[in-house]
């Protein structure tokens, strides 16, 4: 089917995943959206998924999908992809996307596409829109081959939209060979987290290397709280220790879009920027009226983040009457 276009569906924290909701609706949009969905789900997920434009399910829930890594997944997709050939399949970018979508394109010899942000189906191929320099440019590439092109898709690339959808399903069953039987995954660690989850929420305080050390975070951490959001960090403060890595924004971290995102102490690297530049409203707060933060900010405090940060705070202590 020339406009066949599968989703790799992902699950977290028994949810599937926002970004998989993300790639379905625009699927759905540009052709015959299918979703792919191994290991174990929760009990609504075909619902959801047919919800977001999934015209068919195909359902592994053999435990071994969740037991191996990787290989009992690219074993029972190389068959999926022989038989029914769809015109391209996107992964998240996410650990388990790129993981799956690397050994699948190097099993099908077909190359990938990474960090997709827009895609359209052209003249028998699929023509894929890739952010460049923070987003400041937007480069078009394809695959020239001839079969199904994989693509890596950024989350908050693409709005969920709601489809009155019943998908079929499919089940599909995992591989008998014990050669994909090679890397068990002897246990999994949950990181504890405070507060809503820094990619879906609608209010995020990021700071930078301005906030000169891990212990000053619990100021951040604190007007955060008070607002409803969660707490994000530069590379820079990652590198240094200062915050663990699943609070990094930017090009090799997360991508947020909230309705309101607070930089403190951030310089506004290109790097950073292209990780949080879609937010409706961003608050920039440095002491460097020079910095590039303010280039792209919406409302600017050129000032000491030690000093504006605790007098806000305040502020909305005695607004909220606490």
């Amino acid at each position: 089917m020339a406009d066949l276009i599968w989703v790799y569906a992902e699950v977290a924290e028994d949810k599937i995943t926002p970004t998989t909701l993300e790639m379905l609706s625009k699927a759905a949009e540009v052709g015959t959206a299918q979703a792919i969905l191994l290991g174990p789900a929760p009990d609504d997920a075909i619902h959801t998924l047919g919800e977001h434009g999934a015209s068919k399910v195909f359902r592994g829930s053999d435990p071994a999908f969740r037991d191996f890594l990787t290989l009992p997944a690219v074993n029972v997709l190389t068959g999926l992809i022989e038989k029914h050939r769809p015109a391209a399949f996107l992964f998240a970018s996410s650990y388990n996307g790129r993981d799956v979508a690397a050994a699948l394109s190097a099993k099908l010899d077909c190359g990938a596409i990474t960090d997709a942000s827009d895609f359209v189906l052209k003249d028998g191929s699929v023509e894929v829109t890739i952010p460049a320099l923070g987003g400041s440019y937007q480069n078009t590439s394809t695959l020239v081959h001839s079969g199904t092109k994989i693509l890596l898709v950024r989350p908050k690339s693409f709005e969920p939209k709601s489809y009155a959808a019943t998908p079929e399903v499919e089940e599909v069953p995992a591989a008998g060979d014990e050669s994909v039987h090679k890397v068990r995954v002897t246990e999994r660690v949950v990181v504890k987290r405070e507060g809503p989850q820094l990619e879906g929420a609608n209010i995020v305080v990021s700071g930078g290397r301005g906030m000169k050390g891990a212990e000053h975070f619990e100021m951040l951490q604190q007007l955060a709280e008070l607002l409803g959001g969660a707490v994000g960090a530069s590379r820079a403060v990652v590198d240094a220790g200062w915050v663990p890595y699943s609070l990094q924004i930017g090009q090799t971290g997360k991508t947020v879009k909230p309705n309101l995102y607070i930089a403190c102490g951030i310089s506004g690297a290109v790097q950073h920027l292209s990780g949080m530049k879609g937010s409706k409203t961003i608050i920039a707060i440095n002491k460097d009226a020079e910095a590039p933060i303010f280039q792209c900010s919406d409302f600017g405090v050129v000032g000491d983040v030690f000093k504006v940060v605790p007098q806000l705070i305040e502020e909305i202590k005695k607004r909220k009457g606490g």
